[in-house]
């Protein structure tokens, strides 16, 4: 009996090693995959020992009427032709592109991901532009793969999405952790702290993720110059997607000494090890996958009180959750912890021991298995 065919349709090569790699590995045991991704390396997972096929094809993160009119036929073009079994996309517009040519291709089986919305803090036309794409791909598939019960809630509220069509696995998250790379080292402990000229009694927040306005970083910075103690150091790492460097430096204040802006890495897992507590001071999220993944590491988190991050994050247990620009609850949180070693250290077992529990990326990918297997 031939095997079923999937193809995943993605924006970026980033958002495939982020949320896909661990299922692409045990689906690839049962399923034929292919994988139609924005990328100019078409041997990136054979590079890291996955035998998957990689169709490239350009798709643009922002409307483009040309660029996205050309995708949408060739995408027409590779269902017609390799007539796959599923279609399964992931980011908003890889879902809008894939969804309309799998349905006029009748392909029955289109699974999309949500992990989180653009247009939450927008206003106005962008606002319901945005919220409409989501809308059309939540219809156009007939299944909808939510990373958090709470995002699915928002969704449902928001007329997005209806309960029907959408599935969360486990507690949330559409990627789960990876245990054997976040985990804490001695090692690296001491080595990135020497890095970075941090001494080893040293304090750290620690911010991982892109620099862009929904993260909040702003809020992060100001929040850092108000803290009293010596000890306490940030590190915020991860690519600068709006010139938010400088803004960051500036709003340190007093503090800008202990402030260590590392820019992008593909080992964040080495600084968190070396951390002590995470924040993520964001306006919008689809779950907070760095959350779990600093927790499975041992870090307690300081993060926005919104759907998605409340997923991750059990109030008072593994960490401690403000309202959405409260820059006087962020002080207070950070000052609680430096203050409290012991509650960062029973939080972060508390959070550790969860994400063991919950948020394996082995029993999510099983999870994602035993899916496909209902479905073909």
């Amino acid at each position: 009996m031939p095997r079923k065919k999937i193809f995943f349709v993605v924006g970026t090569e980033f958002a495939v090693k982020v949320f896909l790699l661990t299922h692409l590995n045990k689906l690839s045991k049962y399923f034929d995959i292919t994988v139609i991704v924005n990328t100019k390396n078409s041997h990136f997972l054979k590079q890291i020992g996955l035998d998957i096929n990689i169709i490239p094809l350009k798709i643009s993160r922002k409307i483009h009427l040309f660029s996205d009119l050309s995708c949408f036929v060739k995408l027409i073009y590779i269902f017609l032709k390799e007539r796959p079994d599923f279609i399964h996309s992931q980011t908003p517009k890889a879902g809008i592109l894939a969804m309309l040519p799998g349905y006029l291709c009748r392909i029955s089986v289109r699974i999309h991901n949500f992990t989180g919305q653009v247009w939450v803090n927008e206003h106005g036309f962008k606002r319901w532009m945005l919220k409409t794409f989501d809308y059309l791909i939540g219809h156009l598939s007939p299944i909808n793969i939510v990373d958090s019960h709470s995002q699915r809630n928002f969704l449902i509220k928001e007329r997005v999405l209806c309960l029907e069509k959408t599935v969360v696995f486990g507690s949330g998250s559409i990627s789960g952790v990876d245990l054997k790379k976040f985990k804490r080292s001695k090692k690296v402990f001491i080595e990135v702290r020497k890095e970075i000229l941090i001494p080893e009694d040293g304090f750290i927040f620690i911010y991982v993720g892109r620099l862009n306005k929904d993260k909040g970083l702003l809020d992060l910075a100001k929040a850092f110059s108000l803290i009293g103690s010596k000890k306490a150091y940030l590190i915020i790492v991860g690519p600068d997607e709006g010139n938010y460097t400088k803004q960051i430096k500036r709003l340190s204040g007093k503090n800008r000494e202990r402030l260590r802006l590392i820019g992008f890495s593909d080992k964040p897992y080495r600084y968190l090890a070396a951390s002590n507590v995470l924040c993520l001071p964001s306006y919008r999220e689809g779950f907070g996958s760095i959350i779990i993944e600093a927790a499975a590491i041992g870090l307690p988190a300081i993060a926005s009180n919104i759907y998605g991050i409340k997923d991750a994050v059990l109030q008072q247990k593994t960490g401690l959750l403000h309202e959405p620009k409260d820059l006087q609850a962020i002080v207070q949180f950070m000052e609680f912890y430096l203050s409290n070693p012991k509650i960062v250290t029973s939080n972060g077992l508390a959070a550790k021991k969860r994400v063991i529990e919950k948020f394996d990326s082995e029993l999510l990918s099983r999870y994602w298995l035993d899916f496909y297997l209902q479905h073909r």
